[in-house]
């Protein structure tokens, strides 16, 4: 066996001792190696603490849904789906503006409806406006636990603010104002009003709630919350536009959303007519398809008059497809515009005017230009004739028709192509109805914006099982139990958006789950309800239906505020969204 003898060299003699070679050693080490030593602890801690950052955010990180998450990317998505120019038959809803575009305060119109501001309403209480000595001014005036509360003592609206800031900022309410108090039914009640906003909608609209609060002195002179109302219980705070009524009606007032102003705007005078320039366009194939090609095609013509820099005429008579009404099967001409997307936004938002106002005024106008001085009209036979073609145009009304056979008569095909780098469609100008979103927000309120939510695809899809073969099984009554009791908590509220047709088909979740369906709230479009006499004032008088689509729109917004919130092809089933092959 080889062995080493432990022979001393001239190198082991130049080498710096070890530091286990004597007790000394550490501190016989030069300043700058201790300090480069240290430097090199601090930089080695950070660098673990970095991938110990990394590791955490790659494991919790979901990227971002593109249909949520940006107009661009819900472009991008909806472009690589129609390389066949044409749209698959659906019953779903197109994320709009307000589930988009995020919030930007800059763009809030400063004397809008949608956004008035504190001035505008007279008994409108400002966070900031009770100062300290008011309260304590107040305080030594009524400071005896036996006296009742008043309501008009400032200490009442601070005692609900204090609340309403602990109860539900942590369930994406913002407070925005807050109106004077009113006296409750019983002694010790208040009724107080005010105006919020949802973090979850992207937009600057404002919503209403009142509530009744029971109030009791605490210690120090305080006031102090006992006991508060459920959503909207504090009627005798509630104040809404009432409806013209002769005084010889017998019927009841009749009252409307305030803060909603969707009338058509008028063009003007001859001159102010003729100095516009207007882009039109005729109905064409899109007219009846789905609501989805309809608001991609509306937004490629509403995109291609801001690249022209004119104004957008707008047909406010719409056609249903009969795809969202399969108990009714037919298409629906005649639908207002107004019963599904905010018209006062979009006015607000883009150059338009309303096509029967426009068409009104070009024939007067045109009729009455004895002199020659005609209004110069270009007839865009072809949609192949590109934005670009059009941009020094001087024709006062630029007219496109679409009187080709399917696809070639489809708005849209204005925006393929070269022209699809120049064409922004504007997605942040169409928003859905405010009355809609009212519905959304007296649904959500009544669950207290505590509630998660489950997205039960059915219908057509669930029958079709050589497209989807598993999503019958997959979303039967027992396979949802099994499912869902992995998913979300016992007990807790659970909103149900879906296409079955049959009201107990969940009833197996009920016995897990507080469940809620949207024909658990019916009230809030029937006979006596807000959102029925504002549409049936839209109707000229007559009632309007709650459709499909109106039903799948009030479903997607619920669904989109839910604290969990479960897919179908994503949590529930194997099966594609698209079909076979297509994940």
């Amino acid at each position: 066996m080889t062995r080493y003898s432990a022979v001393s060299t001239d190198a082991d003699a130049d080498a710096p001792p070890s530091p286990t070679s004597s007790p000394s050693a550490a501190s016989d080490l030069p300043l700058s190696q201790k300090l480069i030593k240290v430097i090199g602890n601090v930089c080695f801690s950070f660098f673990v603490l970095a991938v110990l950052v990394v590791t955490v955010i790659a494991v919790t990180y979901q990227p971002p849904d593109p249909w949520l998450s940006s107009s661009a990317a819900l472009t991008t998505s909806l472009s690589a789906t129609l390389q066949n120019s044409t749209f698959r038959p659906d019953d779903s809803v197109l994320p709009t503006g307000e589930d988009l575009v995020p919030l930007n305060s800059s763009l809030i119109p400063v004397n809008s409806s949608s956004s008035p501001s504190a001035s505008s309403v007279p008994d409108l209480v400002d966070s900031s406006s009770t100062t300290a000595s008011e309260e304590a001014a107040a305080a030594s005036e009524s400071c005896d636990p036996d006296k009742p509360v008043n309501c008009s003592d400032p200490r009442v609206l601070n005692a609900v603010k204090a609340f309403n800031q602990k109860a539900f900022t942590r369930r994406s309410i913002i407070f925005l104002s807050y109106d004077i108090p009113m006296p409750g039914s019983k002694p010790g009640e208040c009724d107080v009003a005010w105006r919020f906003r949802n973090r979850k909608e992207k937009s600057w609209r404002r919503y209403r709630d009142y509530r009744r609060f029971r109030l009791a002195p605490g210690d120090n002179c305080t006031i102090e919350v006992s006991w508060v109302g459920k959503f909207r219980s504090g009627t005798n705070a509630a104040k809404s536009r009432p409806r013209t009524q002769s005084p010889a009606s017998s019927t009841p007032v009749k009252v409307l959303d305030s803060e909603i102003n969707d009338t058509i705007p008028t063009v003007g005078s001859e001159s102010e007519f003729k100095r516009g320039k207007y882009l039109y366009y005729t109905r064409g194939g899109d007219y009846c398809k789905s609501m989805n090609q309809f608001i991609w095609s509306f937004l490629c013509g509403l995109g291609e008059a801001q690249f022209l820099n004119r104004t957008f005429v707008v047909d406010l008579s719409i056609c249903l497809s009969g795809a969202y009404n399969p108990w009714y099967g037919k298409d629906e001409e005649g639908k207002d515009f107004r019963f599904y997307f905010d018209f006062e936004h979009l006015k607000e938002s883009a150059s338009i005017v309303e096509e029967e106002e426009f068409l009104r005024d070009w024939r007067r106008w045109d009729k009455k230009s004895k002199s020659g001085n005609k209004i110069s009209v270009r007839k865009v036979p072809t949609y192949k004739v590109t934005p670009m073609q059009l941009k020094k145009d001087k024709s006062t009304v630029l007219w496109r028709q679409f009187d080709g056979p399917e696809p070639e008569n489809y708005w849209y095909r204005v925006c393929e192509g070269r022209a699809a780098k120049y064409i922004q469609r504007p997605w942040q100008a169409i928003w859905k109805s405010k009355r809609l979103m009212n519905i959304v927000t007296q649904i959500a309120g009544k669950m207290e914006w505590d509630y998660d939510a489950v997205h039960v695809v059915r219908g057509w899809k669930a029958q079709n099982k050589q497209v989807w073969p598993n999503l019958d099984a997959d979303t039967s009554p027992d396979a949802l139990v099994d499912k869902m009791t992995k998913l979300i908590p016992p007990w807790r509220n659970l909103y149900i958006a879906t296409n079955e047709p049959f009201y107990n088909y969940f009833d197996k979740l009920r016995s897990h789950y507080k469940v809620h369906l949207l024909d658990d709230y019916k009230e809030m479009w029937g006979a006596n309800s807000e959102w029925y006499n504002e549409t049936m004032e839209l109707n000229g008088g007559k009632p309007v239906p709650f459709d499909g689509y109106m039903r799948v729109a009030v479903d997607t917004e619920v669904l989109y505020r839910a604290k969990t919130r479960v897919e179908t092809f994503n949590n529930l089933t194997r099966d594609c969204k698209d079909g076979i092959n297509t994940c």
